[in-house]
């Protein structure tokens, strides 16, 4: 399980470095201290993150903080979707008690990613990929599998490296994507046969409303 170190960054039970999502910086806490029954150590996560003391974060605060293993910065679009899910009040920021919900969920994925990481390699390949998708319910074809593998890959294929892998960010991004996609889909497939109908402007309207 994975847990902070200040001094250094967080180990795996084999006791490898194996850092990700973890605030990057620390901030002092505010005065007024934090709310009550607050988790202190996530306040103290809280206040780091929100760096210009709004009381609250914003999108470009909170990708800030969020690094993965190999101490790169979160991909704005998976920010922009984690506050999506947690804005709950849309007020276009997260507040601490959303912070408190976001947080666990990053932290229910680190377990995932982290089984499915088999070589701990601190990316998830191609196969990784086909087996976490699998465990979810998604049995996608080898042609869907590597175009999402070169979707969110971490960076441009080499001759060298065919695929730089999947960093922890984007693997999030990419099963939230399939599972929304897949369930728009199911919901077009009122006679469940596998196959829909639509005109242009539905299938756009589940494009764009995928994440």
């Amino acid at each position: 399980m994975y847990r902070p170190n200040y001094g250094g960054a967080p180990y795996n039970s084999q006791g490898r470095n194996y850092q990700s999502a973890y605030p990057n910086q620390l901030g002092s806490t505010y005065s007024t201290g934090p709310p009550y029954n607050a988790d202190p150590q996530l306040w103290q996560w809280f206040t780091a993150v929100d760096t210009d003391r709004s009381g609250s974060i914003s999108v470009t605060e909170l990708q800030a903080a969020l690094v993965n293993g190999n101490w790169s910065r979160f991909d704005l679009d998976t920010v922009k979707m984690l506050m999506n899910i947690f804005d709950t009040d849309r007020s276009g920021t997260i507040g601490f008690q959303e912070f408190t919900g976001l947080w666990k969920y990053i932290s229910d994925w680190q377990g995932v990613f982290r089984h499915f990481d088999k070589d701990r390699s601190g990316t998830i390949d191609g196969h990784e990929l086909a087996e976490a998708l699998s465990s979810f319910g998604y049995q996608l074809t080898p042609t869907l599998l590597t175009l999402l593998e070169q979707k969110y890959a971490s960076g441009p294929a080499t001759g060298f490296a065919p695929s730089p892998g999947i960093s922890f960010d984007r693997f999030v991004r990419a099963c939230i994507v399939v599972k929304t996609l897949t369930e728009a889909f199911q919901r077009a497939d009122t006679n469940r046969d596998g196959w829909v109908t639509m005109n242009y402007e539905e299938f756009m309207k589940i494009v764009l409303n995928a994440p």
